[in-house]
């Protein structure tokens, strides 16, 4: 698992792949779904649910699928399960300041870490 408020698009596919999803990808990545996002998600409405679904093209099994893993990933913050990985965008030399503050942050539901340019 990893820490899922960072992951960019392409990070959501391989998971969407992971979790046995693959084939909403593409219509993911259309749609800007990314890590941020699916963490919004835990606060959508109905209708926002619903829109989400139509947008994406997805039957009520997958989307069931979807936060199931969700909570997954989100029990194992908060167990302190999670593993901390640099994110992609981050700079290589940025990872040890990145781990240090997401083990200091194991009591928020995702791990973060955002750079202002």
């Amino acid at each position: 698992m990893w820490v899922f408020f960072c992951w960019v698009r392409e990070d959501v596919g391989l998971w969407l792949v992971k979790i046995n999803l693959g084939g909403y990808q593409q219509v993911f990545k259309e749609n800007g779904v990314n890590g941020e996002y699916l963490e919004g998600m835990s606060v959508f409405t109905t209708e926002q649910i619903l829109r989400f679904i139509r947008r994406c093209h997805m039957k009520w099994g997958d989307f069931i699928t979807l936060c199931k893993e969700l909570r997954i990933i989100k029990v194992a913050c908060l167990k302190g399960e999670q593993k901390v990985r640099r994110p992609r965008w981050a700079p290589s030399w940025l990872s040890a300041v990145f781990v240090r503050v997401a083990k200091r942050n194991r009591q928020s539901r995702v791990v973060s870490l955002k750079i202002e340019s």
